[in-house]
């Protein structure tokens, strides 16, 4: 493990590169940690698939490569890392051992050098989303949302990121009956599901995140979007709020989620919708059971890969 200085300025411009490979249906779930605890930037490489008739041509991997800021929480990062890989292997225990290099790197550029890994994205029918750095000439009904990510999370890039974007959409767009939307998006990150309510039509939109960083990036996100009029950035915790809503996006994990089942469902009108998202397949029952309730009933599901994203209604 590289020593970490504490000294102001001593490690600026240093990265430690993680290069980890593993099978193609935990490359989502472990690029999804990687961004929680910190990573700036992941990326995802194939590697070689196996010669016809090799035996081990069945378990082909892909590699990731990931880049931890050099600071004072990069070991504890790094011990997440390894609890968390340990879980996996516990969890499917007919996968090959998991197990990652690390390297460190010292580019006092790599701020901007990872953008060039960020291109506009068709996330759904009608939106794409664009780094600010880049050019897009829109066609059609297309919504065009400019995000310039920084260190927050959220960039259409992420499967459980594209499901909200395609949920909200449905939503908001053919539920005619609810004439003013009021949204909550619930961990903003990015502030992209939030601009993307806006940008649908939605006369409220309240964006919260506990991460002052994250809120400040959002806040950004929404003045390069012209919502300003219509979407509020705040930072403090969702228990604070307390006004009712017509949809609510939560973005999360699981534990999260269901740490902040009961407050948000208070918070939502009657008919009004729950759109959650950040759960993997294999917890499914864990979320049907505290979600799916006399009062909540399953709109839609969507999945991709290994990821699902759930549409609640609240019943009038």
């Amino acid at each position: 493990m590289p020593e970490v200085s504490e000294k102001a300025g001593e490690n600026k411009g240093k990265w430690l590169k993680i290069e980890l490979s593993a099978s193609p249906f935990l490359v989502d779930a472990l690029s999804n940690f990687l961004t929680e605890i910190g990573a700036q930037g992941v990326f995802q490489e194939e590697l070689e698939p196996h010669a016809p008739g090799d035996f081990g041509a069945a378990s082909a991997k892909e590699v990731l490569k990931a880049y931890l800021p050099f600071d004072i929480r990069l070991e504890h990062r790094i011990a997440s890392l390894k609890t968390y890989l340990d879980s996996l292997i516990y969890l499917f225990p007919e996968i090959d051992e998991l197990d990652f290099t690390t390297e460190t790197i010292v580019d006092q550029n790599w701020g901007e050098e990872w953008k060039k890994y960020f291109k506009p994205l068709r996330v759904s029918k009608n939106i794409v989303i664009k780094p600010t750095w880049e050019r897009y000439t829109p066609a059609g009904r297309d919504i065009v949302i400019d995000i310039d990510p920084g260190m927050a999370f959220g960039t259409g890039q992420h499967p459980s990121t594209r499901m909200c974007l395609e949920a909200i959409e449905e939503v908001i767009l053919k539920d005619r009956a609810i004439k003013n939307w009021r949204v909550l998006d619930v961990g903003t990150g990015t502030g992209i599901l939030g601009i993307a309510c806006a940008k649908l039509g939605a006369d409220k939109v309240i964006c919260v995140d506990i991460d002052k960083k994250a809120a400040d990036i959002a806040r950004e996100n929404v003045a390069v979007n012209h919502v300003e009029d219509r979407t509020q950035i705040i930072n403090r915790d969702v228990s604070t709020i307390h006004e009712k809503f017509d949809l609510i996006v939560a973005n999360l994990t699981m534990r999260i989620l269901l740490r902040l089942r009961t407050h948000l469902m208070s918070l939502i009108e009657n008919a009004g919708y729950l759109v959650i998202s950040g759960i993997i397949d294999q917890n499914r029952n864990d979320i049907e059971s505290h979600f799916l309730t006399d009062v909540f009933a399953l709109h839609h599901l969507i999945a991709e890969k290994e990821w699902v994203c759930y549409v609640l209604q609240k019943k009038r």
